[in-house]
Formats: structure tokens, C-alpha cells, sequence
């Protein structure tokens, strides 16, 4: 079951069963006093902001710095704990075996937490003190405790130490995770434990693949090692890449019943119309890991798959698109996707056409030329976060977009199909772009601030409802239509605005505002 589904479950059960007692239950069971354990992984979200602990920018490097963000499932959300003895324990980011500390050793308010590597230092132990289904972390050198600084409830807000003050933005709930590393395939535990099938181990100029005790190939070529691991297993057999190297202008394509875990980072160059990886008129393939760098024109390529399923999607691009599923050929359905991570394309972070049965947990668009998660002609998707920082500037596109008729479903109607739990958006081009007889769209919270075309703009779009957030300065929030399509109509648009206009032209057919904020309004 895919996280966005386990999560909605879990709300649902908390919901119906405070229905019946009438008592408040909450999501997740929080450890109590002395009940932090080794060996789990955590998510720390603050009592204060909502927001959950994350190095900066997924960094792996030593010296990145701690700060709130959004839940996105990803590893460098996650934590565990280390006995450091003495009733302390190192707190080890899962994404970079790093430890968090006061920074520089520190003694001073305010000062940095950042990530280092582990040495056992006083400033990376912490004495983690729970009350009321809350902790406290207080550094074992300074004696300070972990602090969201100034009470700040924005992502990206800075975490720093502070003399120990019962504050609530000092107490954080620890939320354990899946053992799967936020999008693994449950029961794998970590990118290639236990024994996989096969194997491409080494390093530049010299790689090994084996199938068993079996060595298939040795020498320089990074794509024919991996390729002929893939080749050598079965259906429901699965293969790790633990090397990492260059696969050039090349690609590895994966077929029926396989599981690739990609392990190392594969490094591709751009060939025309195809992706780096591809997996085409396949079923049941999965790829819980993947990690590529390069400028491919396709990071993954994909059509007329059935039951795909990517995990934990980190593409780190210097140009080209990240995810896509192709426009001209066979349809997709029943695909999940756990998390992507897309910076630096010049094209498209994930766009998707042509799938029916689509769940994603989380996309994280960075920098991206184009759209960060674009749905064209698919229907039937259940979204988490979509959130993206300078994705699209200076065009048409959007951090969030939805065209070519996604949303309408086989019998021409429009009801709601495709669900959004929040859209986060800074900067770049639009933050929300529904048209071209798009719609069936169910939004449950934006926050939106200072985008450079349109914060929303919904044009020839037909059942669209954003049930609450906000919008903060940049482009105006408008519902228009274009004389070539049938005009907007049935949507249900409930926001605060503030430093900028929301606008209605020409009048959409059955339009419904909730307003509140400074911003200027021209509707119908």
C-alpha cells in the first residue's frame, strides 16, 4: 500500500473512531518518558509550527544546517538515535549518516545546528527529555535546547538552541516511520540489504556484475555492467546498483516483474527522445531507489506500464526533464510514485500523460524550467505535496498543472478524481495552472507566495475546488477561459489573499469565492 494511502487510511480510522467516542485521538502514538528507542527512525515535527526537522536542501555535506520544512517523506526528514551513553544520544540524519550538533561548539542563543560528521563530541549529544507525549533535546555542552527560532511557523524557518524554557516551539513529537527509508519498497529495509538477486559493485573503470555467486561481467563499461545485471534476473527477482558511474548518452531499460534498486548515483548525457532509464509496456516493475545526475533528455521514460512503482526518486540535473510518461503511445495505469526529488531541468519535473490510477506522495521541484508535476490526460490521482521553489520562471507553467483533459473521466464528466492535500509554491512562474479542458480537481490546501506570473490561474477548467490556504504577493489569483474551449464553470474557491488581485474575466459558469485578506477583488 503506497504512503499517501496509509496515511489517508490511518486519518480515516482516527476520524470515524473520534466520531464514535467523542474523544480526541491522535494520528500517530507518541513515545512517552525514556521511550525513545535505538535503531528507529523518526520524524521530529514541532509543536509549535506544524513542520518537520530537515537538513537544508538535502544536503549531505558537513555543516548543513537544520531547519523546519513541510512533510515530505524524505530521508533527510528522518532520524535516529545513537547512544552516546550517560543518558545522551547522537541524532543521525538517515540521509547523510551525519549527526547533528551545535555548531562550531557553541554555547551561545541562537546559535547554528547544523549536520557534522560523527565524532562523539559533547555538542552532538543530547539529552532528550519527554513530557506529555513531547520532547525536548538539550545539548549535552551548551546545555541549551533545541528551538525553533523567534516561534517562527514558516517552512524553512531556522532551528537553532535556546535556554531551555518549556516553550512549545522547544518540544517536538517523534513520529516513527516505515522501515523502508520513505519510499522503499516495504520489507527491503535499506537500498540493496539482505541478498539481491544480482549486483554491479566497484567504482570508474572497473565494475563487477554478478548474479548469485556468478560474475557476468568485469571492466569499464558502468551501462553494460548494469545492464546485463537487469538481464540476468527473473520476474519477481530484483538487482542492486551499489556503484556509481557514467552511463553517457545511453540507456538502461527494464522489463517485466523487476525490481532495480539504484543504489549508486548514475550519471547520463542527453539522447534524443529517450530516457536514462526506461521501463516500457511493462508490468509490475519496481524501482524503489534511483539516483541520476547528468543532463539526460529523459531522466526515466516510461509508457503503457501497469502496477510501476518508483520510491525515493533523487534526479539532480544540469538540464533535460526528470519523469515522463509519453504522450503518443500506449496508456498507464495503477502507477505509484513514493517521493521525487527534481532540481535543474530545463523541462518538465514529472509530467504524466495518459494514466489512469496514479498515486504520489511527494514531488520537490527545485529550479526547474518547466512545471514541477504536470498531469496531462490522467485521471483518477490521489497527491500529497507538490511543492516547488523557482520551478517555471518566465513561463507559462506552474509549480502544480494540470491540462489535455486531465481530470475528465471515461464518461466526458468532470467529478472529482484527482486530489491534492497541498500545493506549496515560491517563486518562479505560476504556483496553480489549471486549462485546457482540464478539471475534477480537489485541492485541500495552497500556500503560495510571490509568483511571478499567475498564483493560480484556472482557465477552461471545469470542477475545480481549492478548499483553503493562502496566497501572499506575486501574480493575481484569476479564472478566465479562451473562446476556443467551453467556458470554466463549478469552481469553488475558498482563500486568504493578501498584496495581490484576484480577478474573474470573462464570469465562469457557476463560480463560488471565499475571500478574506487585503487583496483586491474583481469577480462575478
Amino acid at each position: 500500500m503506497s504512503q499517501v494511502l496509509k496515511r489517508r487510511l490511518a486519518l480515516l480510522l482516527a476520524t470515524l473512531a473520534a466520531a464514535v467516542t467523542g474523544i480526541a485521538i491522535a494520528f500517530v502514538a507518541i513515545p512517552q518518558a525514556g521511550a525513545v528507542e535505538t535503531g528507529v527512525w523518526y520524524k521530529i515535527v514541532s509543536r509549535h509550527s506544524g513542520l518537520t526537522l530537515d537538513v537544508l536542501d538535502r544536503s549531505t555535506a558537513p555543516g548543513a544546517e537544520l531547519i523546519q520544512w513541510n512533510d515530505t517523506g524524505a530521508t533527510n526528514q528522518q532520524f535516529r538515535f545513537v547512544d552516546a551513553g550517560g543518558g545522551y544520544y547522537r541524532i543521525q540524519a538517515r540521509h547523510s549518516n551525519l549527526v547533528l550538533e551545535t555548531y562550531e561548539w557553541s554555547t551561545a542563543n541562537g546559535a547554528t545546528i547544523a549536520q557534522w560528521t560523527d565524532l562523539n563530541g559533547t555538542n552532538q549529544q543530547w539529552q532528550v527529555q519527554e513530557s506529555g507525549g513531547y520532547a525536548t533535546f538539550v545539548n549535552r555542552h551548551s546545555g541549551k535546547a533545541l528551538d525553533v527560532w523567534e516561534k517562527s511557523t514558516t517552512a524553512g524557518g531556522r532551528i537553532s538552541q535556546y535556554t531551555p524554557n518549556g516553550g512549545v516551539n522547544q518540544q517536538f513529537q517523534l513520529v516513527e516511520v516505515d522501515g523502508d527509508g520513505g519510499g522503499g519498497d516495504p520489507g527491503t529495509g535499506e537500498c540493496g540489504s539482505g541478498t539481491p538477486n544480482a549486483t554491479v559493485t566497484g567504482s570508474s573503470g572497473n565494475y563487477t556484475a554478478r548474479n548469485g555467486s556468478s560474475t557476468l561481467y568485469t571492466g569499464s563499461d558502468y551501462r553494460n555492467a548494469i545492464q546485463t545485471a537487469v538481464d540476468s534476473i527473473g520476474s519477481g527477482q530484483r538487482v542492486a546498483v551499489m556503484a556509481s558511474g557514467s552511463i553517457g548518452a545511453s540507456t538502461i531499460s527494464i522489463s517485466s516483474g523487476k525490481t532495480f534498486e539504484g543504489c549508486g548515483t548514475i550519471n547520463a548525457a542527453n539522447r534524443g527522445g529517450r530516457g536514462a532509464i526506461e521501463s516500457l509496456g511493462t508490468s509490475n516493475v519496481s524501482i524503489p531507489y534511483l539516483n541520476v545526475t547528468g543532463s539526460p533528455y529523459f531522466a526515466t521514460r516510461f509508457y503503457g506500464n501497469s502496477n510501476l512503482h518508483l520510491g525515493q526518486v533523487n534526479l539532480n540535473l544540469s538540464g533535460g526533464a526528470g519523469i515522463r510518461f509519453e504522450r503518443d503511445f500506449a496508456a498507464s495505469s495503477d502507477v505509484t510514485i513514493d517521493y521525487v526529488y527534481v532540481a535543474g531541468t530545463s523541462g518538465h519535473g514529472v509530467e504524466t500523460w495518459n494514466i489512469d490510477g496514479l498515486t504520489i506522495g511527494t514531488v520537490v521541484a527545485r529550479n526547474t524550467g518547466y512545471a514541477g508535476l504536470l498531469l496531462n490526460n490522467t485521471r483518477n490521482a490521489d497527491i500529497g505535496l507538490v511543492d516547488g521553489d523557482n520551478v517555471a520562471t518566465g513561463t507559462g507553467y506552474a509549480t502544480f498543472r494540470t491540462a489535455n483533459t486531465a481530470g475528465r473521466l471515461a464518461n466526458g464528466s468532470y467529478a472529482t478524481n484527482i486530489y491534492v492535500d497541498k500545493v506549496v509554491s515560491r517563486g518562479g512562474g505560476r504556483g496553480i495552472f489549471c486549462v485546457s479542458q482540464s478539471g475534477g480537481v480537489n485541492i485541500r490546501n495552497v500556500d503560495l507566495a510571490n509568483n511571478g506570473n499567475n498564483a493560480i490561474l484556472i482557465e477552461n477548467c471545469y470542477g475545480y475546488t481549492i478548499q483553503s490556504g493562502t496566497v501572499n504577493g506575486g501574480g493575481e489569483v484569476r479564472i478566465a477561459a479562451r473562446s476556443e474551449f467551453p467556458n470554466t464553470r463549478d469552481t469553488n474557491i475558498t482563500l486568504t489573499v493578501n498584496n495581490t488581485s484576484v480577478r474573474e474575466s470573462p464570469c465562469a459558469d457557476n463560480s463560488t469565492w471565499n475571500l478574506s485578506g487585503n487583496g483586491s477583488r474583481n469577480i462575478c
